[in-house]
C-alpha cells in the first residue's frame, strides 16, 4: 500500500435518521466501526445529514462515534438522492476516512452507490460481516484491509471481497447482523459542523407531501418469534403458527418459501432475503432451514425446529428439535403452554 493510502483516516459511519430519529442500523454500525477502527488504530466519524439533528450527536458519540460530522441544512430536512450524495461525498473527501459504512436500507441502498459512483471506488452490498485482515495477489501483498463479507450465489458460497486499489472501502450492512452495544453516556467524542454546499440540488427534485405507515411487524425487537416455512401449507395452516405466536406472546415469521407461495406477507420473512433476527425464542414449523434461511435466525439464543423430516437442515442449528406433523405437534405445544 502507498504512502498516500496510508494517510486516509479511521472509519466513517452514515447516521441514518427520519424525522430527528436515528435508524438502528446506523447504530449497530457504530458497535462494528468501533471495533474495526480500534484493531486500526483510528477514530470512528459519523456522517449527520438532516435539518435541526443536534440532538442527535450525543447518542451517536455514546454508540460508538469520536466525531460527528453534522451537515445541518434545510435542503437536508427529508431525504432526497442528489443533496445527501453531494453532502456525504464532500464529507468524505475532506476528511478522508479509510472505510465507509452505510445501513442496507432502502436509503442505503440508494446513497451508497450514488457516493461510489462520485468517488470512484467500489462498494460491496449487503455484507454479513466485516473484518480487518491481510490480502495477497500477484501484485504484492496488503495489511489491515477491510474484509467485506457477503453470501453469494443464492447463499450457496460466502464470499469475501476486498478493496485493495481504492479508497475508501465501503459497504452496507444488513439490518440486524451486527449487535447493537448499549450505549455508554460517558463517553466523549467531538460534534464538528459541516457546511453543506448543495449548489441548488435541492431544488431538482421537490417533495410535495409524505405519508408514513407505521410497521405492524416488528421482527427485529421480539423476543420470541415462531415461523412458518412451506410445510404450514396454506393460508389457513398460518392460523396456527399465529396462534402458537400469541399464546407465546411472540411474533410471526416466516421462510421465503412461505412468503412466495402467498402464504403470508413479505414483513414477515426471515432470512438472507428477508430480516436477520435474533430472538430469545425461535420456533421453526415446516422450515427446511437451507443456507439462506438458516443465516436470518441461527443466532437466536434457543432454536426449536418441529419438522416431518429427521433430515431437515434445520435441525443441523436447533437446540431442540421435533420430528413429527406440525399439525399435530403445534397443537399438543399450544395445550401444554395453556395448562401451565
Amino acid at each position: 500500500m502507498n504512502d498516500q493510502k496510508q494517510n486516509w483516516l479511521g472509519v466513517l459511519v452514515f447516521a441514518e435518521q427520519d424525522e430527528a430519529r436515528l435508524a438502528d442500523v446506523s447504530l449497530e454500525l457504530l458497535s462494528k466501526a468501533r471495533e474495526l477502527a480500534d484493531k486500526l488504530g483510528k477514530k470512528v466519524g459519523a456522517a449527520l445529514l438532516g435539518h435541526n439533528v443536534g440532538s442527535l450527536a450525543a447518542p451517536l458519540i455514546a454508540h460508538g462515534a469520536d466525531v460527528v460530522f453534522m451537515a445541518d441544512n434545510p435542503g437536508l430536512k427529508t431525504y432526497t438522492t442528489l443533496p445527501y450524495a453531494k453532502a456525504v461525498s464532500d464529507i468524505i473527501e475532506a476528511n478522508e476516512p479509510e472505510i465507509v459504512m452505510f445501513g442496507a436500507s432502502l436509503i442505503g441502498r440508494d446513497l451508497a452507490p450514488r457516493v461510489a459512483a462520485r468517488l470512484r471506488t467500489g462498494l460491496t452490498a449487503d455484507c454479513t460481516d466485516l473484518q480487518i485482515g491481510d490480502y495477497s495477489d500477484k501484485r504484492g501483498s496488503y495489511t489491515n484491509l477491510l474484509l467485506q463479507i457477503r453470501p453469494a450465489f443464492g447463499g450457496n458460497i460466502i464470499a469475501t471481497i476486498v478493496t485493495p486499489d481504492h479508497r475508501p472501502q465501503m459497504a452496507t450492512v444488513r439490518e440486524g447482523v451486527m449487535p447493537m452495544k448499549p450505549a455508554d453516556a460517558s463517553r466523549k467524542g467531538e460534534v464538528r459542523p459541516v457546511c453543506a454546499q448543495l449548489d441548488g440540488l435541492e431544488n431538482v427534485v421537490r417533495i410535495i407531501e409524505r405519508f408514513k405507515a407505521e410497521k405492524k411487524v416488528n421482527l427485529k425487537a421480539a423476543q420470541i418469534i415462531v415461523a412458518g416455512g412451506a410445510g404450514v401449507a396454506s393460508k389457513e395452516g398460518f392460523d396456527l403458527i399465529r396462534e402458537l405466536a400469541h399464546v407465546l406472546g411472540g411474533q410471526v415469521g416466516a421462510s421465503r418459501a412461505a412468503v412466495d407461495a402467498g402464504f403470508v406477507g413479505k414483513e414477515h420473512q426471515v432470512g438472507q432475503t428477508g430480516l436477520t433476527v435474533r430472538p430469545k425464542v425461535y420456533v421453526a414449523c415446516g422450515i427446511s432451514g437451507q443456507v439462506q434461511h438458516r443465516a436470518g435466525m441461527q443466532e437466536a439464543s434457543k432454536i426449536i425446529a418441529v419438522n416431518s423430516d429427521a433430515a431437515a437442515p434445520i435441525f443441523s442449528v436447533a437446540h431442540y428439535g421435533i420430528v413429527g406433523d406440525l399439525f399435530q405437534v403445534i397443537p399438543l405445544m399450544i395445550e401444554a403452554y395453556k395448562q401451565k
